[in-house]
C-alpha cells in the first residue's frame, strides 16, 4: 500500500521537488542544530506588499512538504533587515520632510511617520508580522536590530573582518572600477549622528576586529565591527547571514538571481554551507512593472482580503511561481472561483492527485470542504443586474437556486456574497458600458425571449445553455463565442461573463426575460 509519504517522494508538485533537495542535504546525517531552517527575509523601507506575504506562504508550502517526507524538526525564520539605511523616503507615507530629515539613518532609529510605534522599522515590523499572522504562519522574527546588537552575530562579524580580503575579493570582482575604488563590506554607523555611512575604510585590524575610516567631516574614527557599531553591506550581509545562522533554504526574487554566487561565496568564506535556493519570477502591476515598496503600486494585502478571502491568495501565490504574474485587482475572481474548483475536486482525488492539489499545500494538508453553490464570477454579474447594494441582496437569488443554502451553513458563500457586491462597486460598475444589439443580435435576443416565455424546464442551469447555444446556433454566429459575447456587452455591460444558462438559472427566468426586454428597449446603453 502506497503511503503517504511514499507519494510525497514521487510528487511532481513543486513544494516536494524543493523539500527533496532540501532533505538530500542531509542524506548522510541530520543538522548538527537540530532542525532544517528555512529563512526569508524583507526589507522593511516602505510599507509591505504582497510580494512579500508571496516569499513566506511559499516557503511555509515547501516547510509542510518537507514535513511528510521527513522526520527532522523545521524552523521559519523571518529576517527584518531594518538595520539598514533609509535611502529614499517611500511615495505613499506622511511626514515626508521628516523622513527626509532621517535619511540613512537605521530604520528602527527613523521616527514612525505615523506616530503608531517607537521607529518606521519597527512599524513596518508590525505590518508585515500582523498580516503574516492573519494567514496563521508559524515564524519566528527576527530583527536586524536586535541581531547585530545584541551580539547574536558578533562571532561571524570578527570572522568577517578576520577575512576581510577574501570577502572583498568576491565583492571587487562585482564592481564597476569606479566603486571598487571607495567599496567596503562593512557601514560604520556613525557614533553621534546615528548615519549608516557610506565611506572608504582605511584600516581593517582582524586582531582586534576594528575599523577605521574617516566620516564627511574628515574625522578619523576607530569603530568595533561587533554591538551593532557596524553593518554589512546587504549582499555581504545575505551570505554572513546564511552562515551565521546555518541557512538550509531561502528564496528570493529573479532580480537576486545574478547575486546567487556573491551570497554563496560570502557564506562560505565565513565558514557556512549556501543552502539550497528557489528563484521565483516578479510580480507586475497593471501595466506590467514591478511591483515597488517605494512606490506603492500593485495589490497589498489589505486590498486583496478587502475583496476575497485568505485563501484565494495563497492559491494565486501557488500557481507557476516561476512565472511572472501581473498583480492587480482583475486576478482576483478568476483566483477565488479556481481556488473552489480544485477545493470541491480534492475529496475525490487519490493520494497522489491530493498532493498534486494547490489546496493541500494551501491548507497543510487539511482544506476544508467548499460550500460555494454559486461562482464568484456568477455573483459579480448578479450584483451588476440585480443592482444590490449588500449581500442581503444576492441571498434571495441564491436561496431560489440552492433552497438548501443559508448565511450560516454556507459561511464561504455568505462571505464571497458580500466581497462580490464591494468587488462590483468598485471595480465593475465604474467600467461597464452597454451597447444596443445589432439586427442579427436583436432577432436572436427576441428569438430567446420567445422561447423562455414557454420554458418548462426549471432552473436546470445545464437545460437552460443548451437553449442558449441553440439560439445562436441557429441564427448563424460564428464562432459561436460572437453569440455570448453578444450576451455579455448588451445586457450586463461587459466583453466577459459566466455560462449564461448558469446565469439564467441563478438570476431567474422571468428576470432574465425582464432584463432582455429592457435591453431590446435602449434601456440599459442609455
Amino acid at each position: 500500500m502506497t503511503t503517504l509519504r511514499d507519494a510525497a517522494m514521487n510528487s511532481k508538485a513543486w513544494p516536494f521537488e524543493e523539500a527533496r533537495r532540501v532533505l538530500k542535504r542531509y542524506e548522510k546525517k541530520d543538522p548538527e542544530k537540530g532542525y532544517v531552517l528555512f529563512e526569508t527575509g524583507y526589507g522593511p523601507s516602505g510599507l509591505p506588499h504582497i510580494g512579500t506575504f508571496g516569499e513566506v506562504q511559499r516557503t511555509t508550502m515547501i516547510r509542510r512538504a518537507f514535513e511528510i517526507i521527513s522526520d527532522i524538526p523545521t524552523r521559519l525564520f523571518c529576517f527584518s533587515d531594518d538595520l539598514d539605511g533609509m535611502r529614499k523616503v517611500p511615495d505613499n507615507v506622511p511626514q515626508p520632510d521628516m523622513l527626509r530629515e532621517n535619511l540613512q539613518r537605521p530604520l528602527t532609529s527613523v521616527p514612525d511617520p505615523f506616530g503608531e510605534y517607537p521607529s518606521f522599522g519597527d512599524h513596518n515590523n508590525a505590518m508585515l508580522r500582523r498580516f503574516l499572522d492573519t494567514f496563521g504562519f508559524e515564524y519566528e522574527f527576527i530583527s536586524a536590530t536586535e541581531f547585530y546588537r545584541s551580539g547574536r552575530f558578533d562571532d561571524t562579524l570578527r570572522l568577517a573582518a578576520e577575512r576581510y580580503d577574501d570577502i572583498m575579493k568576491i565583492m571587487l570582482a562585482s564592481l564597476r572600477e569606479e566603486r571598487q575604488q571607495t567599496y567596503s563590506c562593512f557601514l560604520p554607523i556613525h557614533p553621534e549622528t546615528g548615519r549608516v555611512l557610506y565611506v572608504p575604510i582605511k584600516h581593517v585590524d582582524a586582531k582586534n576586529a576594528t575599523v577605521t575610516f574617516d566620516d564627511e567631516t574628515g574625522r578619523e574614527w576607530t569603530l568595533p565591527v561587533t554591538g551593532g557599531n557596524v553593518k554589512l553591506q546587504w549582499k555581504p550581509d545575505f551570505g554572513a547571514r546564511w552562515a551565521a545562522l546555518d541557512v538550509d533554504f531561502e528564496m528570493y526574487g529573479k532580480d537576486h538571481s545574478t547575486n546567487t554566487p556573491i551570497y554563496d561565496g560570502i557564506c562560505e568564506v565565513l565558514g557556512g554551507r549556501k543552502p539550497e535556493h528557489f528563484t521565483y519570477e516578479l510580480f507586475l502591476d497593471e501595466n506590467g512593472q514591478k511591483i515597488s515598496k517605494s512606490k506603492g503600486n500593485g495589490l497589498t494585502i489589505d486590498e486583496w482580503l478587502t475583496y476575497a478571502a485568505t485563501e484565494s491568495l495563497g492559491y494565486f501565490m501557488y500557481q507557476k511561481p516561476k512565472t511572472a504574474k501581473r498583480m492587480h485587482f482583475d486576478v482576483i475572481p478568476k483566483a477565488v472561483d479556481e481556488y473552489h474548483q480544485q477545493l470541491k475536486a480534492f475529496p475525490g482525488q487519490d493520494a497522489a492527485g491530493q498532493l498534486n492539489n494547490p489546496v493541500w499545500h494551501i491548507h497543510g494538508g487539511k482544506p476544508p470542504a467548499s460550500d460555494m453553490v454559486v461562482p464568484f464570477a456568477m455573483l459579480l454579474n448578479l450584483a451588476s443586474v440585480a443592482g444590490a447594494k449588500d449581500k442581503t441582496g444576492l441571498w434571495g437569488f441564491i436561496r431560489r437556486y440552492a433552497p438548501d443554502a443559508s448565511p450560516e451553513h454556507n459561511p464561504q458563500m455568505d462571505q464571497a456574497a458580500e466581497f462580490a457586491v464591494r468587488y462590483f462597486n468598485d471595480f465593475v460598475a465604474p467600467t461597464r458600458t452597454f451597447r444596443l444589439p445589432t439586427d442579427k443580435e436583436r432577432a436572436a435576443l427576441e428569438d430567446l425571449v420567445a422561447r423562455l416565455k414557454v420554458w418548462t424546464g426549471g432552473l436546470d442551469a445545464e437545460a437552460l445553455q443548451t437553449m442558449v447555444f441553440a439560439v445562436g446556433t441557429e441564427h448563424g454566429f460564428e464562432p459561436l463565442r460572437d453569440w455570448f459575447t453578444a450576451l455579455y456587452e448588451v445586457l450586463l455591460g461587459a466583453s466577459q461573463g459566466p455560462r449564461f444558462g448558469g446565469f439564467i438559472a441563478l438570476y431567474g427566468v422571468d428576470e432574465t426575460i425582464s432584463l432582455i426586454e429592457r435591453a431590446l428597449r435602449g434601456d440599459l446603453a442609455s
